[in-house]
């Protein structure tokens, strides 16, 4: 197996950041085995690059973990800044996109989209997708042919993917879909299993499963997606009391919260994340903890379509594990995501240091790769798989602080522009701020957009 030496200038190994870091990697010999490099070997204290190794200047941190992502969204940026309104009114923007996508250009859009998360650092992107069939609902040959277009596009975009394969059976509590819905629905939970279970993981994607929402997955077949992800250790994500109106229709429906709702099934737990978990009871905060159910932010989202502010702080202490995800994609940075949880809870509570920028990194990193699937991700260590990222800590942005403090760096004033190097299992997908396999990201990006936007 051939081996590869990286030369790291500073490298965040967790708790801090540790200059000349000699990290050798193991590489798998074939193609297919691309994503499957892990880090052999870590030496620190050397001064100087060993001869032939790979130098990266800069602070190289894991690579990012963007643990909830709509590709599609991606086209909706911008578009839907006109004017004012509400989720609600956002959301008929994104019936109108979903409705153009196909097969081939939900592929072309995806490869752009996860090109330019490589650009931002991240190596591993957890898709919640729920565009599954034809406009009108009817399958495409192949049933699984988008979420195929997915896994290809993150191949070819040199990532990692966890496709979360999404339930979404029901217009809100027992309705039927409506015409823009059709193509997400498998009519039953029983069928969606059916479906999702004909696809098949590969070196840089993980199979999972998602319920839409509560109001999305009627009460009764909560527990056979839930099920479905036990049987094969599988993640399982949900989008979870994002907005006011679901509490209410939860509540008016059942006569409890939809965490209450999603406890009574089966559905929390360690392999489950909520995403979102904005507007919650006490109890609720205590269920999720209690049950080490994890919580997935979309800070830059859940401001764009003013959701509001989720109690972060409270869940992590119950015991729940945060991870982020940059959601509908109004701008795909990771470290923006770290930045704006700290900050935006700074601007609820008037006080500073909610966390440290190495739990900040922590979120972005190892917790986020484990609520996808991959507890073997996200540390500069032996044994891991060869994915990090390095940053820039000599742009307009990064100059000034001294090394040491790259942490705090990395989190309060860089941005995805001061990416420098993208690694994923020992192979560069990113060197020197240029995409090694999508040569013009701007240009591949406006072009899928112009296409889905009809």
């Amino acid at each position: 197996m051939p081996v590869k030496t990286y030369w790291l200038e500073h490298a965040w190994l967790g708790t801090h950041v540790e200059p000349g870091v000699a990290l050798t990697v193991s590489i798998s010999g074939s193609a297919a085995g691309a994503a499957d490099g892990r880090i052999a070997a870590l030496r620190t204290g050397v001064e100087t690059p060993p001869p032939g190794a790979e130098v990266l200047r800069g602070l190289t941190l894991p690579g990012l973990a963007n643990a909830h992502s709509h590709a599609f969204h991606r086209a909706l940026r911008s578009l839907v800044q006109v004017g004012s309104g509400t989720f609600w009114t956002w959301r008929e923007f994104m019936y109108q996109v979903a409705q153009n996508l196909t097969p081939d250009t939900y592929f072309a859009l995806a490869r752009a989209v996860y090109a330019e998360m490589a650009l931002a650092g991240i190596t591993n992107v957890g898709e919640f997708h729920y565009v599954h069939h034809a406009p009108g609902g009817a399958p495409y040959a192949d049933p699984n042919a988008m979420g195929e277009a997915l896994i290809e596009a993150a191949a070819a975009a040199g990532i990692r993917i966890t496709l979360l394969d999404t339930a979404y059976l029901s217009s809100g509590f027992g309705g039927a879909p409506d015409h823009h819905q059709l193509r997400f629905s498998d009519g039953t939970a029983e069928a969606w299993a059916e479906r999702v279970s004909a696809l098949k993981p590969r070196g840089h994607a993980l199979i999972g499963a998602a319920i839409h929402s509560v109001r999305a997955v009627p009460a009764d077949q909560l527990g056979t997606v839930a099920r479905w992800a036990q049987e094969r250790r599988a993640p399982l994500h949900v989008h979870l009391s994002e907005q006011t109106a679901e509490n209410e229709a939860c509540q008016a429906a059942h006569g409890r919260t939809p965490t209450q709702l999603l406890a009574d099934h089966g559905v929390l737990g360690p392999r489950t994340t909520g995403v979102h978990n904005t507007h919650l009871t006490d109890g609720d905060i205590a269920l999720l903890g209690g049950t080490t159910t994890g919580t997935c932010m979309c800070p830059t989202t859940e401001r764009d379509l003013a959701d509001g502010i989720g109690p972060a702080p409270r869940l992590q202490h119950a015991g729940s594990p945060l991870s982020l995800g940059s959601d509908s994609h109004a701008v795909i940075d990771l470290l923006e995501e770290a930045r704006a949880m700290e900050l935006n809870e700074r601007l609820r509570s008037r006080t500073r240091g909610h966390w440290t920028a190495n739990a900040l990194l922590t979120a972005a990193t190892e917790d986020g790769h484990a609520a996808l699937g991959l507890p073997d991700a996200g540390r500069l260590e032996a044994g891991a798989l060869a994915d990090f990222t390095t940053i820039a800590l000599d742009s307009v942005r990064t100059a000034g602080p001294t090394a040491r403090l790259g942490a705090e760096t990395a989190v309060f004033a860089a941005t995805a522009s001061d990416v420098r190097h993208t690694v994923v299992g020992g192979r560069h997908v990113v060197r020197d701020g240029a995409h090694t396999l999508v040569p013009d990201v701007p240009s591949a990006l406006s072009e899928s957009i112009a296409a889905v936007r009809g």
